[in-house]
């Protein structure tokens, strides 16, 4: 006889737990009998009304490939997550147990976040969907797990495994009701000789390496056990505070990668409140091989000539993952002796892939954070009245950065001088001066870069007139840029409750600027009716933007989507069979069509999307913060009012074609080109439709493939 259902499930748990996967028992209609430490992405993918026949194509096809092979069998799925797939029994019944669901790659980890920030799993909660996420930085946990119940892949008459019932298939709510038109592309259609393959020898060479002592095994689980209920930078104190103590070292840094450079995130003992910035980048082979070979990296602080200060020295731990470095713990000057340095060599190893889980899900919950903030900036926006527009806008960015002061200064480009045309919390009226920003708000906007200060006399500047009576020391100038126009600058200063400015400010304030710019800009084009800076970026005949403008709003708008990871897509609009219809009618009577079509797109379109006439009788569209599927709403939406519209002679129709930046598009040069070939597919295919480039895209990879 076997142990009972409820010792095999405990079993199962506990191996599961022990090794970092997921174990998940499928019996031969693919349901899931048992599932122990499941990946929390998984859960919701495989409940979702949406995503379930994805999730089929892979782990709802193991048990056929698995008990097919008659051995283990291994496959990545749809969201990246590497599996492998054994044939277990139990009393002569055949059962499947998938190991794994977990991310071997950091950068198969980050794609699936890019979904979940911006992407067609945004619906998920993130709370729910990154609640378990599993990650390893090599296969070696899975192949044990897999070692391990191999005991139960016997002959199919012996009574071995003793499975419950299977478990009934909850469907979760998404956290917003929102309807995909996208299909998953089928990857499995070659089963056997593709995705999935038989198991043999390791090639990783990036084994995890346990420290000597079974006591570190210990100390360190029981860390481990605590990190993952922390945020990302309390985790990296935390874990400061334990290698402090369980070293016995007064000086610990954590490093985190900026860019390619390393700069400290948290710091205690002697180094607390020092900046630190590693002087090579992050990538370095030195950097690498120090990981490799469980030895710290001695680096000296570089010191003039002159002085006759001793330099420090720090001890660099890599943390890698994948073989990049994703961070590094630094260790001041200590009597650290061989086994001490190779310990903390292998904790930063080991611990590499939780905190990687935790910066990324860190990552997600702030873009969250950062989507939000921008969407209220916009509704309030909308309700702008042109004659309070200054005062407003100021009002409303300083409200969304918590400061109590703040301005806008405008450049006069005749005297070249800063004007300030709004301003709140004030002691003195900026308006009526005739001169401000000398000291700092004219410097940041000729260099065109943002400025944040947390301590005024620490970086050396003059402090403003007693009588202006700041609060706090701190404060950021922000540009306000469009191509390479310079507008003028926001400032901001006395954070409430007397906190700093930092880095998530001027985040958020990268995210609303180009906004602002706009509004800006558009105010200022309405107070210039019939001057040549109206004209020279506005289509005088269908009152639009012209294409120099939306070139240079384009170029903005690709760069915002690569660093906040928001979508961004493009529109070109085409009239059908217009030189038919000037030849039959005149140039006059195609002009007032043209003017029609231009109102139709004015009425259309959303408070931040920018039409402009391209040339001719073709159109552009710029739709910020828009994905394919949206963008192909609005598409459609403008087709029908232009078919249905009335028009002098006679019914006007128009072709377009969607693009949207991604992996593939990555210049506005890219994006331009992407749409104008799905704009040629819809004149293809008969005119008065939309076509969308990446549906081409994927079209012509399966006729490849």
């Amino acid at each position: 006889m076997t142990s009972s259902p409820k010792k095999q499930s405990k079993y199962l748990n506990r191996l599961a737990e022990e090794n970092g996967v997921a174990i998940s028992i499928v019996d031969n209609a693919s349901r899931e009998v048992s599932v122990s430490n499941n990946n929390s992405m998984c859960r919701s993918l495989w409940y979702s009304p949406d995503f379930e026949s994805a999730c089929d194509k892979y782990c709802g096809k193991a048990f056929a490939a698995a008990t097919n092979a008659g051995k283990t069998i291994e496959y990545v799925c749809h969201a990246g997550l590497s599996c492998k797939a054994l044939p277990v029994n139990d009393a002569g019944k055949q059962f499947v147990a998938i190991v794994g669901r977990t991310f071997l790659r950091a950068d198969s980890y980050r794609n699936a976040t890019e979904k979940a920030i911006a992407g067609e799993w945004r619906r998920f909660r993130p709370t729910e969907f990154f609640e378990n996420v599993l990650m390893s930085s090599t296969d070696e946990n899975l192949t044990k797990t897999v070692q391990q119940l191999e005991k139960f892949s016997k002959k199919a008459n012996e009574d071995i495994l003793e499975l419950d019932r299977p478990l009934p298939k909850v469907i979760s709510e998404p956290a917003l009701e929102v309807k995909s038109s996208a299909e998953t592309t089928d990857l499995t259609q070659n089963f056997n000789k593709e995705k999935y393959k038989t198991t043999g020898p390791s090639t990783s060479t990036a084994i995890i390496k346990q420290p000597d002592d079974s006591r570190e095994v210990s100390a360190w689980r029981s860390l481990f056990g605590s990190l993952m209920k922390l945020e990302y930078r309390e985790a990296c104190s935390s874990i400061l505070d334990f290698l402090s103590k369980r070293y016995d070292l007064d000086s610990l840094i954590w490093l985190e990668r900026r860019d390619d450079r390393l700069e400290g995130l948290v710091s205690l003992g002697t180094l607390a409140g020092k900046s630190v910035k590693i002087g090579m980048a992050a990538n370095n082979e030195r950097l690498r091989d120090a990981a490799r070979l469980d030895t710290p990296l001695e680096l000296r602080e570089r010191v003039a000539d002159k002085s006759d200060a001793k330099p420090q020295t720090l001890s660099i731990f890599p943390v890698t993952i994948g073989g990049e470095v994703r961070g590094a713990i630094g260790v001041g000057y200590s009597s650290m002796d061989a086994a001490a340095k190779r310990n903390i060599s292998r904790f930063a190893q080991t611990v590499a892939s939780q905190l990687e889980i935790l910066r990324l899900r860190d990552e997600v919950s702030e873009r969250d954070w950062l989507a939000r903030a921008v969407i209220r900036f916009n509704e309030s926006l909308k309700n702008i009245d042109t004659d309070d527009f200054w005062l407003r806008i100021t009002q409303i960015s300083a409200e969304l950065l918590g400061a109590e002061r703040a301005s806008i200064l405008i450049q006069n480009e005749k005297s070249n001088t800063l004007r300030a045309k709004a301003s709140i919390g004030s002691r003195i009226n900026l308006v009526t001066e005739e001169r401000v920003g000398d000291r700092v708000s004219s410097v940041v906007l000729a260099s065109g870069n943002p400025v944040i200060v947390s301590n005024l006399q620490r970086v050396g500047m003059r402090s403003a007139p007693v009588n202006w009576s700041y609060k706090t020391s701190s404060f950021i100038i922000y540009p306000i840029l469009i191509g390479s126009r310079k507008m003028g600058v926001l400032n901001f200063t006395d954070k409430a409750g007397g906190n700093v400015f930092t880095e998530r400010d001027l985040e958020l304030l990268r995210a609303i600027a180009p906004q602002i710019a706009v509004a800006i800009d558009r105010t200022a084009l309405k107070d210039k009716a019939g001057e040549y800076e109206q004209l020279s970026v506005t289509d005088t005949l269908t009152g639009l933007l012209n294409r120099r403008y939306i070139e240079e709003r384009l170029t903005e708008e690709v760069v915002r989507s690569k660093r906040h990871r928001f979508p961004v897509s493009m529109l070109m609009l085409d009239v059908d069979n217009f030189k038919s219809y000037n030849d039959s009618f005149g140039h006059p009577a195609g002009d007032a069509a043209l003017k029609i079509v231009a109102d139709i797109l004015n009425e259309a379109l959303r408070a931040d999307d920018v039409a402009a006439r391209y040339g001719g009788e073709e159109f552009a569209i710029l739709l910020p913060q828009t994905s394919s599927e949206e963008a192909a709403q609005i598409a459609e939406r403008i087709r029908r009012r232009i078919e249905s519209a009335e028009f002098p002679k006679r019914r006007v129709t128009v072709s377009i074609g969607i693009a949207s930046c991604s992996a593939h598009i990555g210049t506005p040069k890219d994006l331009v080109s992407a749409a104008d070939v799905a704009l040629y597919e819809a004149k293809n295919n008969g005119r008065n439709n939309v076509q969308i480039f990446g549906n081409l895209e994927n079209s012509l990879n399966e006729n490849i493939h």
